[in-house]
């Protein structure tokens, strides 16, 4: 049975790693997923309608989806589950019938990665986003559904920007949703926050931080959706402000046993394990 992660660039992608690292476990005690096996596929957003008819066509059951084909993707499925449908980018895609379901887990990630990492629950606590593409509305929808005590996004380009926040307006339910400019200080935004980086800024070694975290008063905890390279600038800020902070391992690892779980049933607690021990081993943790 194939599975895959689509992504431009890939190379990056511990995916394949952890996931196959779980089939294997999961094949160890159930015969049904011996021939399961998990890919990695480089493809441009041009070619992704082309690339999924063709992974349906093959009887793929399931494939991930990551920069930048998240928000590409919304108007392929036949289908969306409802929180994809908030988020409006999907990661998570099952095929049913003759045609992909789509879901996203990127929310469930994050929130299960800052609360075991950092110890920190969304629940209650202001929340700053950088970033407005499919990562960050994830995340975003994920604050928004968990309570959190006000959401503040940033980023560079106003027009993203203003975009995310229309989206997530009707979804805010009577929490104060903000944007910030890039280089200006939040507006209202309170002591003990957690800021969250969704960006693909940190990818590489020459990328600047996406945000100056002296900008955001006393913050929390910080959050890198990122976990390769295991250390961005903004980590490295973090450490410098002696600010609790956590790379994206964890998120990485729940979202894709969540994915996981969409697949094959198995629940997501079962698998997390196994797939940290894989992508930690692979990063050289």
């Amino acid at each position: 049975m194939g599975l895959a992660v689509i992504g431009h660039p890939i190379g990056h992608s511990l995916s394949p790693e952890m996931h196959n690292a779980a089939l294997a476990e999961l094949a160890r005690t159930d015969p049904r997923f011996a021939g399961w096996r998990y890919h990695a596929f480089d493809i441009e957003p041009d070619r992704l309608p082309a690339a999924l008819d063709l992974m349906r066509d093959h009887g793929f059951r399931g494939v991930n989806l990551t920069v930048p084909h998240k928000v590409l993707a919304v108007s392929l499925v036949s289908l969306l589950d409802p929180g994809a449908l908030e988020a409006g980018a999907v990661n998570t895609l099952l095929l049913e019938g003759p045609g992909w379901r789509g879901f996203n887990t990127d929310g469930y990630g994050v929130a299960a990665g800052i609360l075991e990492e950092l110890g920190i629950s969304l629940q209650g606590t202001p929340v700053v986003i950088l970033g407005a593409g499919g990562a960050a509305r994830g995340v975003a929808v994920e604050c928004l559904r968990a309570g959190c005590a006000g959401l503040w996004v940033q980023n560079r380009t106003r027009t993203n920007l203003d975009s995310l926040l229309a989206h997530l307006a009707p979804l805010a339910r009577g929490i104060a949703v903000r944007g910030i400019e890039a280089g200006r200080p939040p507006e209202g935004l309170p002591a003990g926050a957690v800021v969250i980086n969704a960006t693909s800024a940190g990818l590489r070694p020459a990328d600047p931080a996406p945000a100056d975290l002296t900008a955001f008063g006393r913050v929390a905890g910080v959050y890198d959706t990122i976990y390769n390279p295991p250390q961005t600038r903004l980590l490295a800020q973090a450490r410098q402000l002696g600010i609790p902070c956590a790379n994206g391992l964890g998120m990485l690892v729940h979202q894709g046993a969540k994915a996981l779980e969409i697949w094959t049933g198995v629940p997501a607690p079962r698998t997390a394990p196994v797939m940290r021990a894989a992508a930690a081993k692979a990063l050289g943790y």
